[in-house]
């Protein structure tokens, strides 16, 4: 009997590079002539994996958060995995946004993936949840090949990688 091969579906973001976006998105702000003599922050929770931003106004923010996307794509961070909360008022006219970063598959996303694993025709192959990440198990290596091409193709909420692929 063949032994089975696998491979885990995850997905995450380089937090190193997140604060290196953040600390360059903070020296361009600091430069720009639109945000001269304004209060606008940008801070990076690594334990949370969140970005806070706070500006003056709302007239502020959207630049602010295009400052802070058009970093994190320069330095190789999808921005697939961030999610933008909403914009809250704060004291006066200013306002505070938190953007999230996903780490780890949604236990909704994870079962998404599984789901469309079995129903795309795929024999022998084993979808299972193991936390954050899904393994895929099969005992033919074509068909794990198979199941990586399928699921590049398909939409989630999420930036897949493919790890720790075992023949």
């Amino acid at each position: 009997m063949a032994s089975n091969s696998s491979f885990d579906v995850s997905t995450g973001v380089d937090l190193q590079e997140v604060d290196n976006a953040v600390n360059q998105a903070l020296k361009e702000i600091a430069q720009r002539y639109d945000f001269k003599g304004s209060h606008c922050t940008i801070e990076f929770d690594r334990l949370k994996a969140t970005i806070a931003l706070h500006a003056d106004d709302d007239f502020r923010m959207d630049p602010l958060l295009d400052v802070v996307r058009g970093r994190l794509i320069k330095r190789g961070v999808t921005v697939k995995n961030l999610k933008i909360g909403d914009a809250i008022p704060g004291a006066g006219s200013s306002v505070h946004r938190v953007l999230t970063l996903t780490q780890g598959i949604p236990i909704e996303t994870a079962k998404a993936i599984q789901k469309a694993i079995k129903e795309g025709g795929f024999k022998k192959v084993q979808a299972s949840i193991q936390g954050d990440e899904l393994r895929v198990t099969s005992p033919s290596k074509d068909e794990l090949q198979a199941v990586m091409a399928f699921l590049r193709r398909e939409e989630f909420d999420v930036e897949l990688s493919f790890g720790n692929y075992r023949g």
